[in-house]
């Protein structure tokens, strides 16, 4: 599995942390193919404890609805699967779509179907020329949808794309961290 991010967990164990050590090691997800061998890793380092409960103590790149001090979704190598093949940006969005626009895992979709709705959903990334995304988002849909083309230019630029843009969040679409998502 391959991905510009590199998701690790320290993993250490509940009986170490109550005996005053740290001891653990940073696993790298990538190592693994699956939960289960990822988990089988985790009780070899800690072999030395009879029956030993893992405790993730810090962790980089997992989204936090994946984790949780002691245990991983089980949809946590799918998910990183499907983020490999995206760029940092859309890997950005759809871990922002799964968070706060669907709750992803709690909704019970399944992978495909949660990046089917992404990429429906999904309107880019508008933190660029202006300093508003919702105001940069209309001024590119009145570019896409024509609406202004037969428009005379002295009319048009008469237009109020802050309003319009205003209009557009109402009831339709959303943005978080400069991605807009349509969420009709």
């Amino acid at each position: 599995m391959k991905s510009s991010f590199e998701f690790r967990i320290y993993v250490g164990t509940y009986a170490k942390y109550n005996d005053g050590s740290l001891y653990g090691k940073w696993m790298d997800l990538a190592d693994y193919n699956d939960l289960k061998e990822f988990y089988n890793a985790c009780l070899a380092l800690h072999e030395d404890e009879v029956d030993p409960e893992l405790m993730f103590q810090d962790w980089e790149y997992v989204p936090d609805f994946l984790i949780s001090e002691s245990s991983l979704h089980k949809d946590t190598f799918t998910y990183i699967e499907a983020i490999s093949r995206m760029d940092e940006e859309r890997a950005n969005a759809f871990e922002i779509y799964c968070k706060h626009i669907t709750s992803w895992p709690d909704d019970n979709n399944e992978i495909e179907d949660q990046l089917e709705s992404f990429n429906e959903s999904y309107q880019g990334y508008f933190g660029g020329f202006l300093t508003e995304p919702q105001e940069e988002f209309a001024y590119q849909y009145i570019q896409d949808t024509g609406m202004l083309t037969d428009v005379p230019q002295t009319l048009a630029s008469y237009f109020d794309y802050k309003a319009f843009a205003k209009d557009l969040f109402i009831d339709g679409y959303t943005d978080m961290q400069g991605h807009v998502f349509s969420v009709y």
